[in-house]
């Protein structure tokens, strides 16, 4: 990754188209992001600003976010101080990690007032700063440093406002740069913006062309930057200019924006929902192992139930031999007629031949109704554990709004009890995602239980096509079409396979049918359903043909 200096000037030319926009809504989905949307030169644009750790960005971004139902406090405060402001300018502070958004908006008096937002992206030190741009004092930020933390610079309300110390490194935009013969390493070090993926990527074109130092900082400059992403030995590189020195082929994006939007959603939003569903994630494992080991008691307890013949054998055997068996004997030996064998049966020496004959036929009948009661146990102990690896995969590829629905399921199953609310939550529709094939047309998709209910069963007509991977837990697809063409199917089907636990899997085999041809059987567990009359695709989940028919 190198959302370096550099880039950051990409993006700062890339958000220019901003300006004159009016802040029309704030909202902060969670701790570490807000979300401004911003009416600008006749467009809407949503921008995204992240202080996460590992995924510290701003950009435009077309992803819809979960919001929560009431607002933090830091959100409450930028809607007092920037909602319905105008946005004046777009800066970046020197060559840092640094974006400043002015902005000019009205007290509650209607007053004219400046503010500015201060985006620091610098990893684990990632703020976001509003300040009082009159007073170049702080009013709040996201992440508060006090004087304990950081004795350098206070980040608290009512500070002034200081910015990053500086690293006193040269411009490399200066006419008197110049970076031939110095290693990846001093120009990281020498000149400001520079990250060691950018810098190794100037060095080898210098090795093609001493005289390209130039045109490779231009692409950094462009009012229309283009973003570039490269997957190589399972690391992600991305730049805003092309990474010629790695071996794989770099992926093209029209600008950063939706560069970003396909590195990091994804990776962002399941962070997010690792750490709201750890312990559900945890309480499913747990389950599952209890499970598995009450199997393996059940199937010991069958495999010793199974030698009931024997006992059932041994009862006949005495009756067969009452003449030669005494009371007052500890055993007999007995031809087995079935097969000329000579067998010992173990007798009570307390008990009469016909009595132990009994007890033998006794116990030959209670393992007769265990091995009964145990292959019923065998087969609900079967069930139950398919089900939650089921919703093990279902909250492995969930977003935020899934997962509360996980636990609504669980709750109404009698798994686990239900989470108080101080309000009355109104009843919802469960939120299937849509997506729209490359031909037109729609396609529906649950991703857990309650949504593949809904999907196949509420929102699907009976004459659409429903998919499924073939005996792969995964998720019920909807083609919105009695007839759709061959691209839709095998579009849908790709679908059907990236969210599925086959995800990793190529040449995945996807069965699709009817509508009519779905049935949930009675007392059937949520999600779960029987299919006739299907046909079968087979293809390879692609995240990027996703990412790309999402509606």
């Amino acid at each position: 990754m190198a959302f370096d200096g550099l880039f950051t000037k990409a993006m700062t030319s890339e958000l220019q188209q901003l300006l004159t926009g009016r802040i029309s809504k704030v909202h902060q989905p969670n701790q570490l992001e807000l979300l401004l949307h911003v009416r600008a030169q006749g467009k809407n644009h949503k921008l995204l600003i992240s202080i996460h750790p590992s995924y510290s960005r701003i950009h435009l971004t077309n992803t819809a976010n979960v919001n929560p139902s009431e607002p933090p406090m830091f959100c409450m405060l930028l809607r007092k101080h920037i909602e319905g402001g105008v946005i004046t300018a777009v800066e970046q502070h020197g060559s840092d990690r640094l974006i400043i958004l002015r902005i000019r908006a009205r007290n509650e008096i209607g007053d004219e007032i400046e503010r500015e937002l201060h985006v620091e992206m610098m990893g684990r030190h990632s703020n976001i700063i509003l300040v009082d741009a009159e007073r170049d004092m702080i009013l709040d930020s996201l992440k508060h440093l006090p004087p304990s933390v950081n004795s350098y610079r206070t980040i608290l309300p009512g500070q002034d406002y200081k910015f990053p110390p500086s690293q006193d490194k040269q411009d490399p935009f200066a006419a008197d740069a110049d970076f031939s013969g110095l290693t990846d390493k001093e120009i990281v070090s020498r000149f400001a913006g520079f990250s060691p993926l950018t810098a190794k990527e100037l060095n080898y074109r210098l090795e093609q062309d001493p005289d390209s130092a130039a045109a490779f900082l231009q692409e950094f400059t462009a009012e229309k930057p283009k973003g570039f992403y490269v997957e190589q030995q399972g690391k992600s590189y991305f730049s805003a200019t092309q990474l010629t020195h790695l071996e794989q082929d770099n992926m093209q994006f029209d600008n950063l924006s939706e560069l970003l939007d396909r590195i990091y959603y994804a990776k962002a939003e399941r962070d997010r929902v690792k750490q709201q569903a750890g312990d559900l994630e945890r309480w499913l494992q747990n389950e599952i192992a209890k499970l598995k080991l009450k199997l393996k008691k059940l199937q010991k307890e069958q495999d010793q139930a199974q030698k009931r013949d024997q006992l059932q054998l041994n009862g006949e055997l005495i009756m067969a031999n009452l003449h030669t068996i005494k009371k007052g004997m500890k055993q007999a030996e007995v031809v087995n007629y079935y097969n000329e064998e000579t067998v010992t049966i173990t007798l009570d020496p307390r008990k009469t031949p016909i009595e132990n004959s009994q007890k033998y036929y006794s116990r030959y009948q209670k393992a007769k109704t265990a091995v009964v009661k145990t292959h019923e146990q065998i087969e609900k102990t079967e069930e139950d554990i398919r089900y939650f690896e089921l919703l093990m995969q279902q909250v492995q590829q969930a977003g935020l709004s899934d997962i509360e629905e996980i636990r609504e399921e669980l709750a109404e199953q009698g798994y686990m009890k239900a989470q108080k609310s101080k309000k009355k939550k109104k009843p919802q529709k469960p939120n299937v995602e849509h997506y729209v094939s490359s031909t037109g047309i729609p396609i529906s998709v649950g991703k857990n239980n309650k949504q593949n209910d809904y999907v196949t069963f509420k929102v699907a007509s009976k004459s659409d096509t429903w998919l499924h991977t073939k005996d792969i837990p995964g998720s019920h697809v909807i083609i919105h079409s009695p007839d759709p063409d061959e691209d839709t199917v095998l579009e849908a089907a790709s679908i059907a396979a990236y969210f599925s636990k086959a995800r990793e899997s190529a040449s995945v085999p996807v069965d699709y049918t009817d509508v009519r041809q779905v049935k949930k059987p009675s007392g059937a567990k949520p999600g779960f359903v029987i299919y006739f009359e299907q046909k079968t695709v087979y293809v390879t989940p692609d995240e990027d043909l996703v990412l790309k028919l999402k509606k």
